[in-house]
């Protein structure tokens, strides 16, 4: 069930950011609750605040879709962002407004809203959502309905319990440096385009985003290529890939897209 209260507003101050609709995360605050606790006190010091814990997909999108003129801001993992990028997305929300992130939980579970400028620390990063800028940033969109704020990672077939899945990526990437490639039965298509067929011996699948579009690090028959393309699909017999490090999968056919400039992160201002 969410958790939901509405501090003093802060009707008198010109200069005090609008209404912000605050997220948290309920795996950041039982891994890092005293954080989690701080970042809060300093959004609700600075801005009217609601402030829900939603604890199902359900329960997240009736809180965004009751926002009002609420900002969203979310404190917790990169996970969490995903979640509330994808609701967004799904209401046709996604670019109404800037959204605010305060990272809480482990480094390797908030990696990817760090590397896009947003602050580590919680203090830093909550004052960031007070008074910083929007900026516009591109989006992978999966035809599965997931997002992807930084990097796809193609992971193999998935073998084992769910607890092997970075053990694999690991086996694998050992593998790529003592004997070469992986092999791994994939059909590659970007724009249209086939760029392997599952004959073919891929070792390595990475996919990032820049300057509106998707880049494509693919090892193929043992030699290396960078593509540029706005859509990949990939098919297989069974492949799981990681989306911001978030093991997904396994799938036997997924879809990316590239929406350009599609959201707006709130960071510091310069």
């Amino acid at each position: 069930m969410s958790s939901l209260s509405t501090p003093a507003s802060h009707p008198l101050d010109p200069d005090a950011p609008g209404p912000l609709l605050v997220l948290l995360d309920p795996v950041a605050k039982q891994a890092d609750g005293e954080s989690m606790r701080i970042a809060k006190d300093v959004l609700c010091g600075g801005a009217d605040c609601k402030v829900a814990l939603p604890e199902s997909p359900s329960e997240l999108d009736r809180v965004l879709s009751h926002r009002g003129r609420r900002r969203p801001v979310v404190i917790g993992s990169d996970q969490a962002v995903q979640r509330v990028l994808q609701a967004l997305h799904r209401q046709r929300e996604l670019g109404a407004d800037p959204v605010g992130v305060v990272p809480v939980g482990r480094p390797a579970a908030t990696g990817s809203v760090r590397a896009l400028g947003v602050p580590p620390e919680p203090v830093a990063a909550a004052r960031a959502v007070l008074g910083g800028a929007p900026r516009k940033l591109d989006l992978l969109v999966d035809d599965g309905g997931g997002v992807v704020l930084g990097e796809v990672r193609f992971t193999g077939p998935r073998q084992g319990r769910p607890g092997g899945w970075r053990s694999l990526w690991a086996k694998l990437a050992a593998a790529e440096q003592a004997k070469g490639p992986a092999v791994e039965e994939l059909r590659i298509e970007a724009d249209g385009r086939l760029l392997a067929d599952i004959h073919q011996e891929v070792g390595r699948l990475r996919v990032g985003m820049a300057d509106g579009v998707m880049e494509l690090s693919l090892r193929l028959d043992g030699r290396h290529q960078l593509h540029r393309v706005a859509t990949l699909s990939v098919t297989g017999r069974a492949f799981g890939y990681e989306a911001d490090g978030v093991p997904l999968g396994p799938v036997r056919q997924r879809t990316w897209t590239v929406h350009a400039g599609s959201w707006a992160l709130l960071l510091p201002p310069g």
